[in-house]
């Protein structure tokens, strides 16, 4: 990409031409702090396109990140107190994020090794390619055989992620399979549907994880994994409807103008999701997560003045829960210190209030509401 520029507003305005495939999120802040004179890079947070920039590991270039040239992106500043703890925490997170995803990466390396040297045949992992006719599709060399087993089982391990809307995982699981699937030999990907589906499942985690910058890579994605499709099946799937009998199972569900309908009304709706950037370093500004900044903000039309309003009521009725678990905590202690009823029922702390609000002594009204099974008639029967 080379060369590129970005413009900077917020703490520190102003236009920086850095090199797109070598800078970092780190490199950008630590650029913005040294101009904005704030402190420190930790004082500063980088918002592009509805999202908060983070450093990552530190080597993840501007240019991987859907940067591009002429992007706006805001500096906002925040206080070393409030964000030092987030920061830390948000690098472990993604340290052991990203050791977990080494070890898979690991793990199927060594299982594809396995399958390849021989010491443990194909079938008992069920690691195998068929065309359309049904048939074995023969592997090629130890190095197809190892490349086309890691993407499999990447492939593999990155559906479980999706089931478990573990999306922005799952898309690096993928992308570590669509590497794999490259080192074979493309004649023998060619034959088979694999790497457009996990092409299909990389565009489906670009929608999930709502990331516009996305959009123009999802489209080559799409448009490679419909080439793919078509050799693998033919032409408008020639292939698939010989083996289906000339048959079109598919349009069994297809309803066209009501597909067209929902895809439209989503992405309306969509686009009124996009948070503008000024508004959420806003509210992150004034304290609040970048999280339950963007949901205020939603739910309340993008208008800021009524989102700080929704936030301080839900504070307040945080407060308010925390409050009634402890008062009800406090009854739940006082009602084991009364016993239990023969019944085994608790003492009714509201008729026992209106006991001791006429004069009777809180202990000998309790002791009495127990013996009677709450029933202040029987009381005063007896």
């Amino acid at each position: 990409m080379g060369m590129g520029k970005l413009r900077i507003g917020g703490a520190w305005s102003g236009v920086l031409e850095v090199e797109m495939d070598e800078w970092t999120v780190a490199m950008l802040r630590e650029e913005v702090a040294n101009r904005s004179d704030c402190g420190g890079p930790h004082c500063i947070n980088l918002i592009s396109a509805g999202r908060v920039l983070k450093d990552g590991d530190g080597t993840e270039k501007l240019s991987r990140l859907g940067i591009r040239n002429n992007a706006k992106i805001l500096a906002s500043k925040v206080s070393a107190d409030q964000d030092g703890k987030s920061v830390k925490d948000e690098f472990l997170a993604e340290e052991e994020r990203s050791k977990k995803l080494s070890r898979l990466k690991a793990a199927a390396t060594s299982l594809a090794s396995r399958h390849a040297d021989g010491s443990l045949p194909v079938e008992d992992f069920n690691l195998e390619l068929e065309n359309q006719s049904g048939e074995k599709v023969q592997l090629g060399s130890e190095t197809d055989q190892r490349a086309i087993m890691m993407g499999l089982m990447l492939h593999a391990n990155a559906k479980a992620l999706l089931r478990r809307q573990q999306y922005r995982d799952a898309l690096e699981v993928l992308t570590m399979g669509e590497e794999a699937f490259s080192l074979c030999d493309p004649k023998l990907i060619e034959m088979v549907d694999n790497v457009s589906i996990l092409q299909i499942d990389m565009v489906w985690c670009y929608f999930m994880l709502r990331d516009i910058t996305w959009l123009s890579v999802a489209g080559l994605r799409l448009a490679k994994a419909r080439e793919g499709i078509e050799r693998a099946h033919g032409k408008e799937s020639t292939r698939l409807r010989i083996l289906q009998g000339g048959r079109y199972p598919e349009l069994a569900f297809g309803q066209l103008q009501k597909s067209k309908d929902a895809l439209i009304s989503a992405q309306a709706k969509y686009f009124q999701l996009q948070v503008p950037d000024e508004a959420l370093s806003l509210l992150m500004s004034m304290g609040y997560k970048e999280r339950e900044a963007k949901r205020a903000l939603r739910m309340n039309n993008l208008d800021v003045g009524s989102a700080v309003d929704f936030l301080v009521e839900e504070k307040l009725k945080v407060a308010q829960k925390r409050e009634e678990n402890l008062q009800r905590q406090k009854e739940i202690l006082e009602q084991k210190q009364y016993g239990r009823t023969p019944l085994r029922k608790a003492v009714d702390l509201q008729k026992l209030k209106e006991l001791v609000s006429i004069g009777f002594e809180k202990d000998l009204a309790a002791e009495a509401l127990r013996r009677n099974e709450n029933d202040t008639e029987r009381l005063w029967m007896t």
